[in-house]
């Protein structure tokens, strides 16, 4: 009941600040844009003109899969800033504001406090990265080719679990710093050192989180599930679970201060 409470006070507050709006047609516009852009390059490039006479603009259209993976780069990019950015201070200006105190004198959980805040991003960051993938999805079957919707969504569950380590590690450092500015900087290094090390020892760390994309795209290609994916993906559900229960021992360590 008291998780409810404050899960349903986050998503107002997100709908009040317009989150609900935006933030999926961000995800919608990074996750067209790439595979709207490659189909019509050569038009745009004609237009343009500028081309010696007699040359001939042949570029060659990836394929279904391919066009669904640009989409995934964007978010993987891009749809990263944006989740970092929107998450940098759900703790972290209530701790520096003083207004987490205010709420945990009353008889609030730790738990329920840091669980529900994660949960309801979680629910707003799945729901924008679902409508952006399916609206890509759209666009890749009208101007590439036919690629099966039901494998589609398949793909974007194993590329949530991958989020929700990512929301895991910022929500983490939010209960550490109360600078938005330095969780945002600390979480995206962390991040970038995570696929830095990951490439570096891909052959080696196969089980990584990183490479679910990876695994994403050979699924998308072949239609066959790696088993890979799997274990990355339970190791990203468990290192989240891990690092969520960091952040409430954290927390209950600074109000202990």
């Amino acid at each position: 009941m008291q998780w409810m409470v404050i899960f349903k006070k986050e998503l107002l507050e997100n709908w009040r600040n317009f989150k609900w709006v935006w933030v999926p047609i961000v995800f919608i516009i990074f996750a067209i844009m790439d595979p709207i852009t490659t189909y019509y390059l050569p038009r745009i490039m004609e237009s343009v003109g500028g081309m010696p006479d007699g040359a001939v603009i042949d570029i060659p259209m990836p394929s279904p899969p391919e066009a669904l993976m640009m989409s995934y780069g964007e978010i993987g990019l891009i749809g990263v800033l944006i989740i970092v950015v929107i998450s940098m201070g759900l703790i972290s200006s209530e701790i520096k504001s003083g207004v987490y105190e205010l709420i945990l004198s009353k008889p609030v959980h730790y738990s329920n406090y840091i669980t529900a805040k994660f949960a309801s991003m979680f629910l707003l960051v799945s729901i924008s990265i679902v409508l952006g993938v399916v609206a890509a999805w759209y666009y890749v079957n009208v101007l590439f080719g036919d690629l099966g919707l039901v494998e589609t969504l398949v793909s974007v569950l194993f590329y949530l679990a991958y989020i929700l380590l990512l929301l895991a590690i910022v929500m983490f450092f939010n209960t550490i710093f109360k600078s938005q500015g330095l969780v945002a900087f600390v979480s995206i290094f962390v991040i970038i050192v995570l696929n830095v090390v990951t490439n570096i020892y891909k052959h080696m760390a196969t089980w990584s989180p990183m490479l679910i994309s990876d695994y994403i795209g050979a699924y998308l290609f072949s239609g066959q599930m790696e088993t890979e994916i799997w274990w990355s993906t339970l190791i990203a559900i468990g290192l989240a679970v891990v690092l969520l229960i960091a952040a409430i021992g954290t927390l209950k360590n600074k109000a202990m201060e």
